[in-house]
Order: structure tokens, then C-alpha cells, then sequence
């Protein structure tokens, strides 16, 4: 390990003491491994707890940082085993060989017994529940928590386990309920959103994932009839809520709730009780500004009967333990979302998590009569495989739906996410090539100065030949419908022009891996915004212009906006009966309501050029035409969850760019590994 410093002059990394620890902790901070955060929470734990050996201030340092890579704890077995790649290190785009201090040098000092030992003794330490409750640090088994994880996890999985057993009431006539909301049809396959429907009327907690267009919208707006009917007859309605993360999410949940709803055929009285507005999590918890807490809580529940959270996927583990706390004790859940998706940008997996045995089903022989005796549907054929309700309590709640109807047989995006999904890099290599696909293509890029990038980024296609859209389609909508300068403001024509433009912009959109680096979003944005100017869609050069599309980078309560809204900046006029012009930036309601809402741009401080955004940025929303940008360098982000959730926003086209061959390929071959408690064996997990 000497040989590996001799070249830098340097000496080789010790873990003899606190001051020789420090060292090396901030050399990673220097290379961008360790967040300045982490170390500054040992330098805090060294100071309150003067005897605390390297070894734990060590397991302290990493565990902070797993989760700003949104690991719940840290595995010590297995950061021992691999640590370069449990901890995604080396950082992005940077060659690991030049580096003076690797991880796996450092903790090839480490060993796993003596790692333990100094966890257990320390004052810092608590073991698992039966510990003290002051004490930072949580060790369970070979896992290391963050006191406050530890309570976020211990939270979530008690709260899912007394829904779980929480009695409900079940109506005596399911059977010909579920059959007039579902009737027979001529396919053959299984009816999966029936099953899903059945399960979910047996327990207090239900779940249904499932990909892009296999009907979880439908789902549950069925189920919700399923679930009313009987209490509308007996004059109890159910009180009903619907929220999803964002609140892109939230407006295009409240779009396809809405029109589900109004295709239904059942009583217009049922009807009249399915709610269509959805709102963030943020907004029906209460959220306190500049605080972790919310206005609703254990002593001050929601008042609902039933929650409906679309998207569950983006929702992390604190967020989680949040909205279970504010659940009254008798409240149904329902948690929509798919598990393929890339997991929340914050620490935690927890839709991952909760359905990890979803494919297989794991349906007990009890839970497999029952629905078969209600659905009046052999699951012989299914695939599914049986499994003890003890071991696999959670999964006789679990649904997945497996019948895609917006890609259908041909569909070149649908083929090239399945083999995506499924690690089948060689076929989605097949899949991009074949000229059966008209609806997907791949561009590669012959260095950082290919103008066939400037050419997808305008115009939708490299060749010029394409009917997807690229940018310059909204700022086409901008000049052409425009109002006339003397509109009043006040005239409709306004926010309807807004409406379009925004609607227009949302045709298009290209997703980046990574924030830094030549193929990351600020190069792009950056790259995006000099290429319109050379097409002369963009006049001058002020950093606000009209058509400056902006991304809110933090909630702002003040104006009611929320961390990921976007909006379109337009001319418009600067009082009522005023022919000056003058910018203001449109933004979708995303309240249920529909319309526009205009701010000055002075009036906005957290914001961000957004022609390009980060895959995690875009989950919840879909575009007609989505091109994904991969970096020329291997990074810890990419990851089949990552590619799967870029190819899955397109609804008509998808474009992937590559700067480098290969790297997709790897990409495909590797997962996310997202570490928590919540699905273990043996009595602690579900």
C-alpha cells in the first residue's frame, strides 16, 4: 500500500488515530468523494465523544455519505467487500488509477470483526431497538443507521404492518361488483387490474405497480367506485384524497383521474364521490416552511377515509414515515407507482422496497382460492408462483400489472424498455438498429463539437428528417399565436396563448445522466440555449429572454411554487390597455383548476435554464419526444433504472445520444442497490 503514495510524495492512509482519520477524510472531500456535510458530522461526533476510536467516527463519516447517494444505512460487510463501488466512488468522469487515496486502500485496513467490536463498545453506538435512545448511531446485525433513519425505517414498517392487519370491511357481493365494473372480454390473458381491484378491497394498505400504460390510473379509479359503492348506498361516503409528489405529477394525475372518472358507468352518485383534484404530498401534509415538520401528525391526522398516492416511487423514506404518521388508524392506502423507475432522489427505495416480490406474486394458497373464488379467474396461467403468508406478508397486498396498452406489439420504445429492463443489453442494441422502429433512433456523436446534437436540440432529428419534436416546435407556437399587442391583459387570449406555449415545450425534452461535465445538464442547457440563438429563435443575449424555459430549484411558499415546477418566460403587456411589453414567466397552475399563473422574473431567486433536466427530474412527466443523453465515461448513476425511466417519459419517439460506444451497454448490465431494512427476513421486515 506504500508503492501506491511513493509517486505523490504522500503518506500511506492510517487509521491509527482521530487526527491521521481526519486526514484522509478530507483528501476525500477534496476529490469530491465525501460531501464537506459528512466530515462535518464527525468532527461533531469527535467532539462530544472524546474517546471515540477512528473505526466508528470512520463508520460514521460513510454512513452519512450513503445517504447523500440515498442509501438508508451502511452495510459494513459489504463496503468491506466492495467498497469503491458500495460507496459509487470513484467520482464522475474521473480515472480512479491517478488517484492517491482509494477507499479500497484505505479500508483494506479495515476488518469486519474488529469493525463491530469498536461499533458495539462505542458510547456513540446504540443496538438496535434495545439500545439508548440518545445515542446517534444505530447498529442492527451488520447494518449502520443514522439515529434518525432508524426511527424513519422502525416507523414505516410498524405502521405497514398494523394496516396490514387492520380488519376491513369486505362487501358480501364483491364478486358481481368487481364483474359490472370489469366485464368479460374476448382476450384471453388475465384481467391483472381486476385482481389488483380484489386485493385491495381486503386490507387497509394495498399497492399496485406497473409500467407505463398498463391502466394504474384506471385501476384505481375503479377500485375507488368499488370501494364508495357500498357507502354511498348507506349514506356514508368515503372521504377521499389523491396527492402525488410533484406537482407535474399531481396536474397529470388530476387530467387522467379526471377523465376516467367521467367514462365510468356506474351510478352518478358514486361518480359524484371520486374525487379528480390531486395534490402534492407537500401541500396535504401542510408542509411548514423552514422546518421538517408538517401541519398534519400523529396528534393532528388527515381527514380522510381513503389516500390514493400516485408516483410512489419518487417518495424517500422520511417522506414515507411523514404520511403514515398523519394517516388516521383506520385510513386506507393505496400507493400507485412504478417499481422499475429510478427510486427517490432523497435517501430510501421504498415502492422498490415494498415490491420486490411483485413479479412473482408469492400469493399464499389461501390468498391464490380466494381470488380465483371473486374474480371467477383461474391463475394457473399467470406465472405466479405461490408463497407462505407468513414469510411474504406484504405481498398478498401487492398487485403487478403486466399489460402495456401505450406500447403495443410494435411499439419501438415499448421492446427497447423491456430489454432494458429486463438487462438484455444486446437486444436493445437490436431494437435501436432495427428499421422496423420508426419510433426510436439512436445518434451517435463524433466528439464534443458534433453539430448533430445542435441540429436534435432544434429541430428533433440529426438528420432533419424526423417528425419528433425538437425546440424549435414551442417557439413556433410562441410567435404564431401570440395576441395582438393591443390585447388587454386581462383578455383570455392571454393565459390561452401561455397555456400553448407551455403545452408546446412540454413536446420535447432531452435528459442527462449527470449535472456536470460536457454531456451533464448545465453544458447542455448552455449548449441548447447558443444553438436557438444560432437558429435565431432566441434574440440578444440578456439571461432573460423570451422563451427562457426555467426550473424551480426550491420550494418557495411565498409564490406557491414547488422545487421542480417549470415555466416559459413571454412578452407580455405590462398593465391593463398597455401596448409596452414586458416579460413575465408562465406557469401551470398544477392546482386541479387548469390555467396559468404569470411572476416577474425578479421575483424569482432558485432557478434554473431547463431545455435539459436530470432523468430523476423527470419522473412524473412524460413528453412526445424524449432524447436521452448518456455521458462518455462510466459513472456510479448509470444504471438500467436510470435508462429504463429516460426511455419511459417518450410517448411517440425516443432518441438516445451517445458520445461513447458502450457505455449504454454497461449501463443496461447494472442495477441500483439502494440499501434499507424494510424487506428482511426473519420478523423485522414485511
Amino acid at each position: 500500500m506504500t508503492d501506491l503514495f511513493a509517486s505523490v510524495d504522500l503518506p500511506a492512509p492510517s487509521l491509527n488515530t482521530t487526527d491521521e482519520l481526519f486526514v484522509v477524510l478530507q483528501r476525500w472531500v477534496e476529490r469530491g468523494w465525501l460531501r464537506p456535510l459528512d466530515v462535518a458530522l464527525v468532527r461533531f461526533l469527535a467532539e462530544h465523544a472524546a474517546s471515540a476510536q477512528p473505526l466508528v467516527l470512520l463508520a460514521a463519516a460513510l454512513t452519512s455519505h450513503q445517504l447523500g447517494h440515498g442509501h438508508v444505512c451502511l452495510d459494513l460487510a459489504q463496503t468491506l467487500a466492495e467498497p469503491d463501488f458500495a460507496l459509487s466512488l470513484p467520482p464522475e468522469g474521473e480515472d480512479s488509477h491517478t488517484v492517491e487515496i482509494l477507499p479500497s486502500s484505505v479500508m483494506a485496513e479495515v476488518q469486519l470483526g474488529p469493525w463491530l467490536d469498536a461499533l458495539n463498545a462505542s458510547s456513540l453506538v446504540a443496538q438496535g431497538e434495545h439500545g439508548p435512545h440518545d445515542r446517534p448511531l444505530v447498529l442492527s446485525g451488520e447494518r449502520l443507521y443514522l439515529r434518525r433513519y432508524w426511527t424513519y425505517e422502525r416507523a414505516v414498517q410498524s405502521s405497514l404492518h398494523k394496516r396490514l392487519a387492520l380488519p376491513v370491511e369486505v362487501p358480501d357481493d364483491l364478486p358481481t361488483r368487481l364483474a359490472a365494473l370489469f366485464p368479460p372480454t374476448a382476450e384471453p390473458r388475465i384481467d391483472w387490474q381486476k385482481l389488483a381491484c380484489a386485493l385491495a378491497t381486503r386490507a387497509a394498505l394495498s399497492i399496485i405497480t406497473g409500467g407505463p400504460g398498463t391502466g394504474k390510473t384506471t385501476t384505481v379509479v375503479r377500485l375507488l367506485a368499488l370501494l364508495q359503492g357500498p357507502r354511498v348506498a348507506a349514506e356514508r361516503p368515503l372521504r377521499i384524497r389523491l396527492a402525488a409528489p410533484t406537482g407535474k405529477a399531481a396536474a397529470r394525475l388530476t387530467e387522467s383521474i379526471g377523465a376516467q372518472v367521467q367514462s365510468l358507468d356506474v351510478d352518478p352518485a358514486i361518480k359524484a364521490r371520486i374525487p379528480t383534484e390531486v395534490t402534492t404530498v407537500h401541500r396535504l401534509l401542510g408542509s411548514r416552511p423552514g422546518t421538517r415538520h408538517f401541519r398534519h401528525h400523529r396528534g393532528n391526522p388527515l381527514p380522510l377515509d381513503v389516500l390514493v398516492v400516485d408516483e410512489a416511487s419518487m417518495i424517500d423514506l422520511e417522506m414515507m414515515a411523514n404520511l403514515l404518521e398523519a394517516l388516521p388508524p383506520k385510513a386506507r392506502l393505496v400507493l400507485l407507482g412504478d417499481k422499475d423507475q429510478l427510486a427517490s432522489v432523497e435517501a430510501g427505495a421504498v415502492l422498490g422496497d415494498l415490491c420486490r416480490d411483485a413479479e412473482a406474486g408469492f400469493y399464499s394458497p389461501a390468498t391464490w382460492a380466494w381470488l380465483e373464488t371473486v374474480n371467477g379467474e383461474r391463475l394457473d396461467a399467470s406465472g405466479l408462483r405461490e408463497g407462505d403468508e407468513q414469510r411474504h406478508v406484504l405481498a398478498q397486498q401487492v398487485v403487478m400489472l403486466r399489460h402495456s396498452r401505450r406500447f403495443a406489439e410494435g411499439s419501438g420504445i415499448g421492446e427497447l424498455a423491456r430489454a432494458v429492463n429486463e438487462q438484455r443489453p444486446a437486444d436493445a442494441r437490436r431494437a435501436l438498429a432495427h428499421t422496423q422502429f420508426a419510433d426510436i433512433t439512436s445518434c451517435r456523436l463524433l466528439g464534443e463539437q458534433d453539430t448533430a446534437l445542435d441540429r436534435l436540440l432544434v429541430n428533433g432529428s440529426a438528420q432533419g428528417r424526423s417528425q419528433a419534436a425538437g425546440y424549435r416546435s414551442y417557439f413556433d407556437t410562441l410567435q404564431r399565436q401570440r395576441p395582438p399587442a393591443t390585447t388587454a391583459l386581462a383578455d383570455p387570449a392571454w393565459q390561452h396563448w401561455a397555456a400553448a406555449v407551455l403545452s408546446a415545450f412540454d413536446r420535447f425534452r432531452i435528459l442527462c445522466a449527470v449535472r456536470k461535465g460536457p454531456w451533464g445538464v448545465e453544458a447542455i442547457n448552455q449548449r441548447a440555449t447558443r444553438a436557438l440563438q444560432a437558429a435565431g429563435l432566441i434574440e440578444g443575449d440578456h439571461p432573460w429572454y423570451e422563451g427562457r424555459p426555467v426550473l424551480i430549484t426550491r420550494n418557495d411558499y411565498g409564490l406557491g411554487l414547488m422545487n421542480g415546477d417549470i415555466g416559459i418566460t413571454l412578452r407580455l403587456p405590462e398593465a391593463e390597455h398597455s401596448e409596452r411589453l414586458t416579460l413575465r414567466v408562465a406557469f401551470p397552475r398544477n392546482d386541479g383548476q387548469g390555467g396559468v399563473r404569470l411572476v416577474l422574473p425578479s421575483r424569482l431567486n432558485d432557478v434554473e435554464t431547463v431545455y435539459a433536466m436530470t432523468v430523476h427530474k423527470s419522473q412524473g412527466s412524460e413528453f412526445e419526444h424524449t432524447a436521452l443523453i448518456l455521458p462518455d465515461v462510466l459513472n456510479p448513476v448509470l444504471t438500467k433504472e436510470l435508462v429504463y425511466t429516460g426511455i419511459t417519459r417518450a410517448r411517440t419517439w425516443f432518441t438516445l445520444v451517445e458520445p461513447r460506444v458502450g457505455v449504454f451497454e454497461e449501463a443496461v448490465k447494472r442495477r441500483v442497490r439502494r440499501l434499507s431494512g424494510l424487506m428482511l427476513e426473519g420478523g423485522q421486515g414485511l
